[in-house]
């Protein structure tokens, strides 16, 4: 298969401008003092259905025949691509078929079936509703919207890179999460074709979940395999297998594959609320991770792609929570305590003496095998970071207590 070319990318963004959003490059100088170059975020969380895939979506649909069109179109996606197709069906009068998992966020539920599309929920990830549309596509006739196995859904994609190089002349790395591939495919082909033209050159770096890692295995072998995926707050970016046709592109221009772990995607979300202003999901923040992280070596001007930031209100409270412990800002300890007076003023003396702030406390004498003359106090505490937060344990120690972190 060849590459996409810079004139296809460029068809493309004339087919789409009417359709996304040309979304803003801010820079980031907390992120910059941290890589020790600078940084700009790509904050295409603020893109039309809050992430990038609006563009593949609408342009893959664009290109249907009146025929096509007529049979409907069925997709499968744990939010975005549900909602970038149901949003371009509905603007082209377009019938569209969303297979969906169970446990998606309600915000892309909603939002899914508010663009007119009819949802369909089954199945633990992504896998089964892939499996079930593409039986919904043989069976009624439907045309099948792959989320990322597609040229055209490549290209539209790499819409996003064109607008990266044109912006930021002298970018010299950019950093782009991976589930299926089809983001960084279009990305790296559509920006290195640029910047051939100019004779220069990019890197692109890859970033995916830990738990969800394909690439790495994929690319050492050389071809698409299909590993076993473990639980990430990343579920955007949760692919078992990459696709066939972005593979190629990415283990042809894709200069590195990191990964990163929760802990780190939960920091990174934390620091771009605080210091940037900007609420990303997790798939969304992955980049930003690896900077944080250390994994990614300072070379020149960096962009980092915040892709999409459709993140349920109650998972960002739990990431927010985890990405104060992970960052040494937050911790819940156990204390057992002879059950006599002044213990329980004794230990909020001394904390505040460490200058550690409680926010919530728990007093027990029952359960957790305590004896009759034992009790347990409970203590979620706010402290500064991961050195005080050792100064206040070793305060606690030093008085006789015997402080136990609570993992979260």
């Amino acid at each position: 298969m060849t590459h996409p070319t810079l004139a296809e990318f460029e068809d493309a963004a004339r087919a789409l401008s009417d359709v996304i959003l040309r979304t803003p490059l801010e820079d980031s100088e907390h992120l910059s003092d941290v890589l020790g170059a600078p940084v700009l975020l790509k904050l295409e969380n603020l893109q039309r259905t809050g992430s990038f895939k609006i563009r593949g979506a609408a342009y893959r649909l664009s290109r249907l025949t009146e025929a096509e069109r007529a049979r409907g179109v069925v997709a499968a996606s744990a939010g975005n691509h549900a909602q970038g197709v149901a949003r371009a069906a509905q603007a082209l009068g377009i019938a569209a078929t969303i297979f969906m998992p169970l446990g998606v966020p309600v915000p892309k539920l909603l939002a899914t079936r508010g663009y007119g599309a009819d949802v369909v929920l089954e199945g633990a990830t992504v896998e089964t509703p892939l499996r079930l549309a593409a039986e919904f596509a043989e069976r009624t006739g439907a045309v099948l919207i792959h989320p990322f196995d597609h040229r055209d859904i490549i290209i539209g994609q790499g819409t996003l890179g064109l607008e990266i190089i044109d912006e930021v002349p002298d970018v010299d790395t950019v950093l782009v999460g991976i589930g299926g591939g089809g983001l960084i495919a279009g990305v790296a082909a559509a920006i290195k074709a640029r910047a051939a033209e100019q004779g220069r050159r990019v890197r692109i770096i890859g970033v995916q979940a830990e738990n969800s890692a394909a690439y790495p295995t994929s690319l050492e072998a050389g071809h698409p395999v299909e590993v076993a995926t473990t639980p990430t707050i990343a579920d955007g970016i949760a692919v078992a297998r990459p696709g066939d046709v972005p593979f190629e592109i990415i283990r042809d221009l894709v200069d590195e594959v990191v990964t990163v772990t929760d802990d780190d995607i939960a920091r990174a979300l934390l620091v771009l609320l605080e210091r940037a202003k900007v609420v990303v999901e997790p798939a969304g923040g992955v980049g930003v991770a690896a900077i944080l992280a250390g994994k990614i070596q300072a070379t020149g001007t960096t962009v980092s792609i915040l892709s999409g930031g459709n993140i349920d209100p109650l998972l960002l409270q739990r990431v927010v929570s985890h990405g104060l412990a992970a960052s040494g800002r937050y911790m819940t300890l156990q204390i057992p305590l002879p059950d006599r007076p002044g213990q329980l003023a004794r230990v909020s003396e001394l904390l505040a003496i460490a200058g550690a702030n409680v926010i919530e406390v728990l007093h027990t004498r029952h359960g957790q095998g305590l004896q009759i003359s034992e009790v347990v106090l409970q203590l979620s505490v706010e402290t500064r970071g991961r050195e005080h937060r050792a100064q206040v344990i070793t305060i606690l120690e030093e008085a006789g207590f015997s402080p136990k972190l609570v993992e979260d």
